[in-house]
């Protein structure tokens, strides 16, 4: 990470980017000892169509203003899609900026209220992933999603979260290209930089995957989970912006099995009726004897 620390995100992007292209991938015939994974530098610029010199440039961080014509260039050669030619486009357009105080994230009274009122699991995420609210049945979901829990920690660092994700390597590899996306070019944000810093200390795959520098949107999905009382679950994602935070939601298909057994832990969720004392109230199908 020490070219981002110094600066130079769009020399480490490529970097990260031309390793993971494969010659056979680039079009380039095999053959010959190669001591990078992927392309050299002279190869991506011979495809892209620039001087050797003025690529090593680019990665180096001596040269910071490329064309567009040569970013579409190696965006084409480093085959991005096209979330990841933004990205790349927006690294060679970010210039410095002066600092600037971050207003605290908080949840609007009516994303609680819409909480309270949402009979599937719903919950309000900050930019670096942070619970900051979440409803009865989220909690019922996952006990990570707690509002004071931060779901990219909890992902990494815990074993039951981890056996919670049917596929934990590919949602693991999701997870860190949105982190991405979502710091943007505050690579100094003091959440971020904890963050990712506690993360690269105590996880390989983290370290691993932020390396990739990859990117994705950050938008929903579908995913599988095992729920340690109710067992597996299909559930789709929706994340929808309220101000500054994001509303997450989960739901199955209508009538799915998935669906079943998601009442049947909201069932679950619900509190004991009580009486006026406080007590546990009698059940009217078992009385209690004289």
């Amino acid at each position: 990470m020490r070219d981002e620390e110094s600066g130079n995100r769009l020399g480490s992007y490529l970097r990260a980017r031309r390793d993971l292209v494969s010659p056979a991938q680039a079009g380039i015939p095999p053959g010959g000892h190669r001591r990078v994974p992927g392309l050299r530098r002279e190869e991506v610029a011979l495809l892209a169509g620039i001087s050797p010199d003025y690529y090593l440039r680019l990665e180096r961080g001596r040269d910071k203003n490329p064309s567009p014509q040569v970013l579409e260039s190696l965006a084409r050669v480093l085959r991005l899609d096209d979330v990841e030619r933004t990205y790349l486009l927006g690294l060679a357009a970010a210039r410095p900026k002066a600092p600037r105080r971050k207003r605290p994230e908080r949840v609007p009274a009516r994303a609680h209220q819409l909480l309270a009122h949402l009979p599937i699991p719903a919950f309000v995420e900050g930019r670096a992933f942070d619970v900051l609210a979440s409803n009865a049945m989220a909690v019922a979901l996952s006990p990570r999603l707690r509002p004071g829990q931060n779901r990219l920690r909890s992902f990494f660092l815990d074993p039951e979260e981890q056996a919670f994700h049917q596929d934990w390597t590919k949602a693991a590899a999701g997870f860190v290209a949105a982190l991405r996306t979502s710091i943007g070019d505050d690579t100094d944000d003091p959440r971020f930089v904890e963050l990712v810093g506690e993360l690269a200390l105590s996880s390989q795959r983290f370290r691993t995957l932020w390396a990739r520098h990859d990117v994705r949107a950050l938008d929903g999905g579908t995913t599988t989970v095992h729920h340690p009382v109710v067992g597996e679950l299909r559930l789709h994602r929706d994340k929808l912006p309220i101000d500054d935070v994001i509303l997450v939601v989960y739901y199955p298909d209508k009538d799915s099995d998935s669906d079943e057994k998601l009442r049947l832990l909201a069932a679950l969720a619900q509190p004991e009726p009580t009486d006026a004392a406080g007590g546990r109230a009698a059940d009217a199908s078992h009385p209690k004897r004289p």
